[in-house]
């Protein structure tokens, strides 16, 4: 029986047709209230989707029979992946079928800006004729600050390095060789601050990217600054983005995305030299086009073939490799979790050795978990198949060794990171199938992976233990593992502390302000 798909969001005609043309059955039924939507769902192995319909806990609990949902575009904020995951649904986006458009918008806003468009088009067409009231700046030989240098962000330098600006870009994951390829000048965020006269962003929202043009950088800004944002809404603080639009201390700003969606009301509106536009970014023919290909094309091949692409939620394993893998790509996975927080400098980059059994196996997914774990911490949407292409338009540079013999363990994989300050290397294994970290810097040690932990370099010298304990008691966190390594009495030395509440800043700054500690770092898994 052929599979059927509901396209349950408005798509493009040429996406049906190759449902069809494929052997999928393609219902469309759009606009659907969610007790229309929980009625049928059951009926259905796929569903595509834009971003209207809302694939929650209750509709993913009705679709007994649904396999993979793809969404027509990036953001996936409409599908519930952890309950998506639990019911072993595959969910597929198309993340780069948006790039040119989204990246074109947010060139059309920084001319919008610098020559005040809309303001200029109604006050003409109100026969004002304020010929001397619309004093643009010219984008020639302006400094264009790029905070995020991905897929999008290339593009945009692309069209200003056209333009003959003067392009720089702060993007930890952006190695040397990348920023020459792509045109621009690496920068630490301060500098670009300091120094742009244009921002335009193009991050993912992560716990890291959030306001990261905070009030304190806004301050940082020189006078006068155009800031656009069309990436996401939350990148920016709203509140004080107002304040320094009133004040002239920032001279405008062009957003595409808020905080809150639909932006019924929000607080730059109104302000002075302030353009917005309702999250366009992807809104041309072109993109929604490429989209619904994409997502039409994914859909069938993972229902037909069980071929998986662009998946947030499943790795890239045939059904035959996956009881062996499974454990070792959640090794993986863990080790590049703890690699990718563990740096903060330019990856320039990253060398997975596998070493004793696991050598044996085919360990692409397990690198591609690796890595997708690296960038997770500034990516929030890249997954196992989507890292490598995220980590070759950073310049990269991926390498495999393979060793048949392990002096020690049965199984162990190692991950090293060359950033522009050196190398951090960090190796794993599986202890009675459990993932265990046993080396850190050079030193031995055997942890296990918790949700929450500390990492602690200090030298090792009497009282820290107990002035650690003591420190993280106060603060009332529990500590539910504890374990060292060192390279020999009195030189450097490691703990990593799983505990079962998450240390906060303050916290973590006490640690730091400890006797002998070198770096304390909090972890999540």
């Amino acid at each position: 029986m052929a599979p059927r798909v509901l396209i349950a969001d408005k798509l493009s005609p040429a996406a049906i047709e190759i449902f069809k043309a494929r052997g999928v059955q393609a219902d469309v039924k759009t606009g659907l209230s969610k007790d229309e939507l929980l009625q049928i769902i059951g009926d259905y192995d796929g569903l595509a989707v834009r971003s209207a319909t809302k694939a929650d806990k209750d509709v993913l609990a009705a679709a007994k029979n649904m396999k993979v949902i793809g969404r027509a575009g990036i953001g996936v904020d409409n599908v519930d992946i952890p309950a998506a995951t639990a019911a072993g649904i595959v969910v597929m986006n198309t993340p780069f079928g948006n790039s040119i458009t989204t990246a074109e918008h947010a060139i059309a806003m920084m001319f919008a800006l610098a020559r005040q468009l809309p303001q200029a088009d109604l006050s003409t067409q109100a026969g004002k004729w304020e010929k001397n009231r619309f004093m643009g700046v010219e984008l020639y030989a302006k400094t264009l600050g790029l905070i995020g240098a991905g897929n999008i962000g290339s593009i945009v330098a692309d069209r200003a390095n056209g333009l003959k600006m003067k392009v720089i870009a702060y993007d930890p994951f952006l190695s040397p060789e990348r920023a020459v390829e792509i045109g621009v000048e690496k920068v630490e965020l301060d500098e670009l601050l300091a120094r742009a006269e244009i921002i335009t962003l193009h991050t993912p929202l992560t716990d890291k990217t959030r306001n990261i043009l905070s009030r304190e950088n806004l301050a940082k800004t020189k006078k006068g600054v155009l800031i656009i944002n069309c990436a996401r809404g939350g990148l920016v603080d709203e509140q004080a983005l107002r304040e320094g639009l009133d004040s002239g201390a920032i001279g405008g700003a062009a957003f595409d995305v808020f905080v809150e969606e639909p932006a019924k009301q929000n607080v730059l509106f109104g302000a002075p030299n302030f353009i917005a536009t309702p999250h366009l970014g992807a809104s041309t023919n072109e993109a929604q086009e490429n989209v619904a290909l994409q997502v039409a094309e994914q859909m069938s091949d993972y229902l037909l073939t069980g071929a998986v692409t662009n998946a947030l939620n499943s790795p890239s394993v045939t059904a035959d490799e996956a009881p062996k893998l499974k454990p070792f790509v959640v090794l993986a996975a863990d080790l590049g979790a703890f690699a990718g927080q563990m740096v903060d400098f330019g990856i320039k980059s990253i060398d997975l050795a596998y070493e004793g059994e696991v050598a044996g196996l085919n360990v692409k997914p397990l690198t591609a978990a690796a890595l997708a774990g690296v960038l997770k911490p500034m990516l929030a949407t890249v997954n196992m198949v989507s890292a490598p292409a995220m980590a070759k338009e950073r310049g990269i540079v991926l390498s495999e060794s393979r060793q048949d013999n392990s002096p020690i363990y049965d199984s162990l994989i190692r991950i090293t990171i060359t950033t522009e300050l050196g190398k951090r290397s960090f190796a794993g294994t599986l202890i009675g199938g459990a993932p265990r970290v046993v080396e850190v810097k050079g030193m031995e040690l055997e942890t296990p992976i918790m949700p929450a932990m500390l990492y602690v370099n200090n030298e090792d010298k009497p009282g820290f233990i107990g002035a650690l304990g003591v420190l993280l008691a106060e603060a009332g966190i529990n500590i539910a593992t504890f374990n060292l390594g060192r390279v020999s009495a009195g030189e450097d030395a490691i703990a990593m502390v799983g505990v079962d509440q998450a240390p906060s800043e303050a916290v973590l700054a006490k640690v730091k302000a400890l006797p002998h500690v070198k770096e304390a770092r909090a972890l999540v898994f």
